[in-house]
């Protein structure tokens, strides 16, 4: 799943997780420094180190996760998995990069498959959302990639940005990343067009706006897994309710706090930008938004 951060992807990851044959892993992107080397908590509320599940996966994957080279993984990450670097993936023309590339995504790879194996699941889902993982991804040979390109109004992203919110897994000691709407505007930009290019390089890309999902979220379940390559069509989706969708655990590895609730999670639009992001911010993300706003369906005016 790829997009640019507070766009809906949790939650969205979240419900497709209850579709029997999935198995939805969080933002794997984190996984090596997150939960590999700092052992924070997962989806389940355990350390990392305590999940039975994820043992199950490192042994599985690399034969414990004791045996993982985290420092080489970010290392490989800083010279490869950088928003700069995605025209050099798209190109694919240098063999030294290319080659670094695909040892990147063979860790990813091997994740995919242990959880696939552990999980009894057809379809694996990574949600870490960066776009030049995604380029990266398209590099191996063993995954057959397809990204849900979710999309969200930038200026709801963009006041989603500026609050404070705290990171449980960490037991309050740190709060997520904050962002000037100016800055979420430039990065919504990089994000979502990154995905463009990513179809043009002949990768399966299905674009999903978050407002459509909350407003139909049955149908969506059904068109987002036919894209996944799994038949829904008769199947009642219990899970989602009149009044919402009804969650279970999960052993989401990161992302946002979300993916601890569990029971039943209403599924209603965020308009709270609309009344409380001031108006001369709404027109600056508006403006610096305005051809991606349109193309993706938006109104210029808030």
């Amino acid at each position: 799943m790829g997009g640019l951060g507070r766009s809906g992807t949790t939650l969205i990851e979240r419900v497709l997780n209850e579709i029997p044959g999935v198995c939805a892993l969080g933002e794997i992107v984190h996984l090596w420094q997150r939960d590999i080397r700092d052992d924070e908590r997962c989806g389940c509320g355990e350390r990392f180190s305590a999940c039975s599940f994820w043992r199950r996966i490192g042994q599985e994957a690399f034969g414990g996760w004791a045996m993982v080279d985290v420092h080489r993984i970010l290392a490989l990450r800083d010279l490869v998995e950088r928003t700069r670097h995605i025209p050099m993936l798209a190109a694919g023309k240098r063999s030294d990069f290319s080659a670094l590339a695909s040892e990147y995504a063979s860790y990813y790879a091997r994740v995919y498959e242990a959880a696939a194996r552990v999980a009894h699941a057809q379809v694996v889902i990574d949600s870490s959302k960066h776009s030049a993982l995604a380029h990266c991804l398209r590099y191996s040979e063993e995954i057959d990639l397809r990204v849900l390109h979710v999309v969200r109004d930038p200026r709801g992203v963009a006041y989603s940005w500026t609050k404070t919110v705290a990171r449980p897994e960490t037991d309050g000691r740190d709060v997520m990343t904050r962002y000037t709407p100016a800055r979420s505007a430039v990065l919504w930009n990089a994000h979502n067009a990154a995905f463009g290019l990513l179809r043009q390089r002949g990768v399966a890309v299905r674009r999903l706006r978050y407002e459509d999902f909350v407003a139909n979220p049955r149908e969506t379940v059904h068109r987002v897994a036919a894209f996944m390559g799994m038949d829904t069509s008769t199947s009642p989706l219990e899970f989602l309710k009149p009044e919402g969708v009804e969650l279970r655990q999960c052993h989401s590895a990161a992302g946002n706090p979300m993916r601890f609730e569990t029971g039943i999670v209403p599924l209603r639009p965020d308009d709270a930008w609309r009344s409380a992001l001031p108006p001369r911010q709404r027109a600056l993300v508006g403006a610096v938004c305005a051809p991606l706003l349109r193309s993706y369906g938006y109104g210029l005016m808030s």
